[in-house]
């Protein structure tokens, strides 16, 4: 990579002992980044938040999305689960790193094992600067 990226993480806080941890790892993994951070509500609005971005005049070099889905009783989870990793795909197709770290599990004890010991904040931010090496390998950045 060329200097320091310039990372955005996008974050849900739905659940805050659970975003909080992914966003701890994700930070220490991109301690060499220049980073900002912003919160949405929901899962659901990472991937609109990151679209937003992408159009703004700020410039970013890739997008860490973190959040977290706990199956519930209905069929919510499903929608909320798939659509965001749909959307999350999509921008990766058009080109746009992205690291995906929203965490989609059946209860709180699965969540906070993979946003703590697991460090699957930190994985989503390592992707995301992968990315951004492979896109500047291809000339695309």
């Amino acid at each position: 990579m060329n200097g320091n990226p310039r990372i955005l993480i996008v974050v849900a806080p739905y659940y805050k002992e659970v975003s909080d941890a992914l966003l701890a790892g994700a930070k220490a993994a991109l301690r060499e980044a220049d980073v900002d951070i912003v919160e949405v509500p929901g899962a659901l609005e990472i991937p609109g938040a990151i679209a937003s971005a992408v159009k703004s005049r700020t410039r970013f070099d890739g997008y860490v999305a973190l959040g977290c889905v706990i199956r519930g009783e209905t069929s919510h989870y499903d929608y909320v689960a798939g659509e965001s990793a749909r959307a999350l795909m999509d921008l990766t197709l058009d080109g746009i790193a992205v690291g995906n770290g929203i965490l989609t599990v059946e209860n709180r004890a699965q969540a906070m094992a993979r946003a703590g010991d697991r460090d699957k904040g930190g994985d989503a931010a390592r992707a995301c600067l992968a990315m951004v090496g492979l896109r500047e390998r291809f000339g695309a950045a």
